[in-house]
């Protein structure tokens, strides 16, 4: 257990960072001061993939511990050992693997194409894009329908 190396002078009462005591000062109406940190105390370790290629292989989109950049590191550029005996998944993480067994082939979305989706999410998301691409197909049809009909009538494809 960590002592109170901190002693307030009036009362007696400990504290374990001197912070705290300079607050608890306060309270008696002594005079306090509290430490600011200068610019070099306020850097933070960052942790950059290796891969020259990786987005996160810049400063600016680094990962803030060490595990999170080995787990970037096996994910995206490592080899994957691990495959789900149901459907043939692979992964580079033993625990993403794991997980994924629990959960694989126990909740699952058919499409009418016969897509199999094991999230709801991921299912109703190719529905709305399967409609909207049908939209926009049928949108390129009638601009194109329309323009055709524009050239007729304005005689450029009549003579």
């Amino acid at each position: 257990m960590a002592t109170n190396r901190f002693l307030c002078e009036i009362c007696g009462k400990g504290f374990q960072r001197d912070q705290n005591l300079q607050l608890h000062r306060r309270g008696h109406n002594l005079p306090w001061k509290l430490k600011q940190r200068t610019n070099k105390e306020v850097r933070k370790r960052v942790y950059v993939c290796p891969e020259k290629t990786c987005v996160h292989h810049h400063p600016s989109r680094a990962l803030g511990d060490l595990t999170g950049i080995k787990k970037h590191f096996c994910r995206k550029h490592g080899e994957k050992k691990w495959k789900c005996e149901k459907c043939s998944k692979r992964y580079a993480v033993q625990s993403d693997w794991k997980a994924h067994s629990k959960t694989c082939g126990t909740r699952e979305y058919k499409c009418d194409c016969g897509t199999l989706f094991s999230r709801y999410n991921f299912f109703i998301s190719r529905i709305y894009n399967d409609r909207a691409t049908e939209m926009i197909c049928m949108f390129d049809i009638i601009v194109v329908d329309k323009g055709f009909k524009e050239e007729i009538n304005q005689g450029g494809l009549a003579n």
